[in-house]
């Protein structure tokens, strides 16, 4: 089989970005395009590097294996070795393009220039590196209006490829009928951890102020059912905080039906494997989750939320990426730092799910603190006790996602520039 010409190379960090930006572009792009690994002749190969992040989880690789989109995929663990010598990874031909979709934009600087190829990135708030850019897709104006004007030409204006996933999540498969609560506890072990525990007495509080309320859990596919169970049990100090638990699971009898947790009090969770599971989250009526990439993913969904950042757990702050997670995990600051945290926030305003921070205001409740199950129950079901204000939030959403075709255009561009390397 002859080797591929060029290399077309997607370089990302965690799942959130993998199912969002990198799935739909590589999907369409092999739809346009005969290329490899699909079409093993082709002169085009397309491959995934994942970088070094502290929002990935070391399973995204076996997650886009899945897919069958990439000819090659280098794990985060890999990306120094395959910097430092790129030919024990494969053969790489003289010409390709890298595009950044995830994590720190100079991993794909130095990626570029030492492979020696073109390259772009999609810039969601800020082009961080213009100069070593080739060709800079933005999501909005405001991207363009911060590059310096010699290099304003480089930019396109994309559009924010959040947005087209109310498009991929067609409903082929519609829920059965009821009043439905996607529950999304966290997709790292530090904040399931807390997260389960949580969401499982939160499930049960909601169910005994609304009986006929359905519940679902999308499994990341950075934890497993096995560990959901396992962090409701003893075996998690955290849960012994906490009265509910899971009495049992019930396997699926056949594709057409879900496994379910029941908790002690008898609330049937339903789990769904799927990932990513937009199909099923578009169609709840409202969701209750954690910060983090899935609230943008909510957002886009225009699924009403309430985020809840529960800080009374000290495991949770150790979960968070960037400065604050590097706090808290001194020593030091271990008592003090949930209740430091939560002022400081307060105080400064800031917001912590992607919608308030996109919105610049509060879009969505955030619930920050010293909170309970019990408390999060009684506002959950005062939303759903009033249809209007869901709607209000999903219209506010619906206004925040932007113009759809950010994944036809971005692929236009990247078909543009392959045809302009083969020449």
């Amino acid at each position: 089989m002859q080797e591929a010409s060029l290399v077309v190379v997607m370089v990302s960090n965690g799942p959130g970005e993998l199912s969002t930006w990198v799935k739909p572009l590589a999907e369409q792009l092999h739809s346009r395009l005969l290329i490899r690994p699909r079409y093993n002749n082709s002169s085009v190969s397309l491959r995934l590097v994942l970088v070094p992040c502290p929002n990935s989880t070391g399973t995204e690789k076996k997650a886009a294996s899945k897919w069958n989109q990439f000819e090659q995929i280098t794990s985060a663990k890999n990306f120094w070795s395959l910097l430092i010598n790129p030919r024990k990874y494969g053969y790489w031909p003289s010409k390709g393009l890298v595009i950044f979709l995830g994590g720190d934009q100079f991993w794909s600087v130095l990626l570029a220039a030492r492979l020696g190829y073109l390259n772009t990135t999609y810039a969601e708030w800020v082009a961080r590196w213009p100069y070593w850019n080739d060709r800079i897709f933005a999501m909005s104006e405001n991207v363009k209006k911060q590059l310096p004007k010699n290099l304003k030409k480089r930019c396109i204006v994309v559009g924010d490829l959040m947005a087209d996933i109310s498009n991929q999540a067609k409903i082929k498969k519609p829920l059965p009928e009821g009043t439905w609560i996607a529950l999304l506890p966290g997709s790292k072990k530090a904040k399931l951890s807390i997260g389960i525990p949580f969401f499982l007495e939160l499930a049960d509080q909601l169910a005994e102020l609304m009986p006929n309320c359905r519940f679902f859990l999308p499994v990341a596919p950075t934890t497993s059912v096995n560990e959901i169970i396992s962090l409701s049990t003893s075996a998690n100090p955290i849960a012994k905080e906490y009265s509910s638990g899971i009495a049992k699971m019930v396997d699926s009898k056949n594709e057409k039906s879900w496994s379910k947790l029941i908790t002690n009090s008898g609330t049937e969770i339903f789990l769904n494997e799927e990932y990513p599971a937009h199909t099923y989250l578009s169609q709840c009526n409202l969701a209750l989750t954690t910060v983090g990439a899935n609230t943008a993913e909510l957002a886009a969904l225009a699924v009403p939320m309430i985020v809840v950042i529960p800080t009374q757990h000290l495991n949770l702050m150790e979960a968070w990426d960037g400065l604050l997670g590097i706090f808290a995990r001194l020593p030091f600051l271990k008592k003090c730092i949930g209740i430091a945290i939560s002022l400081w926030r307060l105080r400064q305003q800031r917001f912590m799910a992607w919608p308030n921070i996109s919105a610049g205001r509060m879009v969505v409740p955030e619930r920050m603190g010293i909170i309970s199950p019990k408390d999060i129950a009684k506002e959950s079901y005062e939303w759903l006790s009033s249809p209007q204000k869901l709607n209000d939030q999903k219209q506010n959403l619906i206004k925040l996602r932007g113009s759809k075709g950010a994944v036809k255009k971005t692929n236009d561009e990247i078909i543009k520039l392959i045809n302009s390397i083969k020449k």
